[in-house]
């Protein structure tokens, strides 16, 4: 019995590519949609901090006011320098005022506050589409000890 002659593996040829090459463009295509996803995400994430921020400056800027002819000029006023301070652009803010309890003390105040996100965001390019709308809402009241206000001095 003779044994088989050694083969020998001849690197030359492509035999043996064609399985598995299909994967690298699908790969890529992966890696672009996962990578818009992430963008897209904290393009969510970015917005949500910004309008955060504004709506507490705005009930900030509400409570501290003298009276209540100027506590919504100041609100929105304030509102809009947050949004522009995160790079945003202060005339797609929608500013929502809540007054249930008027301006005296122990009165809360409620703003609501929203801003749209576009569908798809690129860096350099901007954002695509109509997309959602993130929403924030802050509240504080109006200082129990403030003077010149109407109401009693303790809250309930």
């Amino acid at each position: 019995m003779s044994a088989a002659p050694a083969r020998r593996l001849d690197w030359s040829d492509d035999a043996g590519q064609v399985g598995g090459i299909e994967v690298l463009p699908f790969s890529i295509l992966i890696f672009v949609v996962g990578s818009l996803l992430v963008l897209n995400a904290w393009a969510v994430v970015d917005v949500r901090f910004a309008v955060d921020a504004a709506t507490r400056e705005a009930v900030r800027a509400y409570v501290e006011a003298p009276d209540a002819a100027t506590a919504g000029r100041r609100a929105d006023t304030a509102a809009r320098q947050a949004i522009t301070g995160h790079g945003r652009d202060a005339g797609k803010l929608a500013l929502t005022p809540i007054d249930d309890g008027g301006f005296a003390r122990c009165a809360p105040v409620i703003i609501r506050a929203s801003y749209p996100v576009p569908t798809i965001t690129l860096p350099w390019l901007g954002g695509r589409g109509d997309g959602i709308r993130v929403t924030a809402s802050h509240t504080e009241i109006i200082d129990p000890y403030r003077s010149g206000l109407a109401g009693a001095g303790a809250c309930r």
